[in-house]
């Protein structure tokens, strides 16, 4: 068991799946959360929770305020304790959230495969803040791919953070994302990457 750590629905307890799943430490999330609300990246934006496991993650996001999340889990047991943790977030936040909230029980690669054709029209990517947290025995060849899958949703100014064991090393990261924070907390870093052509785009933006 876990709880949701700060927002409009603080304190709300959610469940863990019992195996199967990395879940991310209440430290590891407060230390999430503290960076995104230091760089005004939680309220308003577009979240997606790729491999959610109990979905604290996404659920957090929506507590402190964020626009949209998706939250994609495809192991069963795990897919139905993150619908069950959302219908407890919802009747928590009651009607004082518009907070987008959509469960997607399939794998990341089929998520992100399906969700290609919302690019067409998009005028600045589809999410503004991507969780990567895959489960421990995803090889960093597989992940390399999965983040170059991701790398075209990300939004001018968006962020992807891949949690991993330390052990395993910095992701390989795809031609368009750049690492610009690293993070250690024991067995578990947090890596942060950017699109790479978002200091052009804001250099263009203040030319303007």
């Amino acid at each position: 068991m876990t709880r949701i750590i700060s927002g409009k629905a603080g304190s709300l307890r959610l469940d863990v799946p019992q195996a199967g799943t990395r879940p991310t430490s209440d430290r590891v999330r407060e230390a999430i959360f503290s960076a995104l609300e230091a760089w005004n990246m939680v309220d308003g934006v577009r979240v997606l929770d790729l491999f959610a496991g109990s979905g604290a993650l996404g659920c957090e996001a929506a507590s402190r305020g964020a626009t949209s999340v998706a939250l994609v889990e495809k192991h069963p047991p795990a897919a139905q304790i993150v619908q069950r943790n959302v219908d407890r977030l919802v009747t928590a936040l009651g009607g004082d959230s518009a907070t987008q909230l959509t469960v997607h029980r399939q794998t990341a690669r089929a998520f992100l495969d399906g969700a290609a054709p919302s690019l067409e029209g998009a005028a600045d990517g589809v999410w503004d803040v991507v969780f990567v947290d895959p489960p421990y025995d995803f090889s960093q060849g597989l992940l390399a791919e999965h983040l170059a899958a991701i790398a075209p949703f990300v939004s001018r100014d968006g962020l992807i953070m891949v949690e991993r064991s330390t052990r395993d090393g910095e992701p390989e990261w795809p031609g368009g994302l750049v690492l610009f924070k690293e993070r250690k907390y024991g067995e578990t870093t947090l890596w942060w990457a950017e699109r790479s052509d978002r200091e052009q785009n804001d250099a263009e933006g203040s030319e303007g």
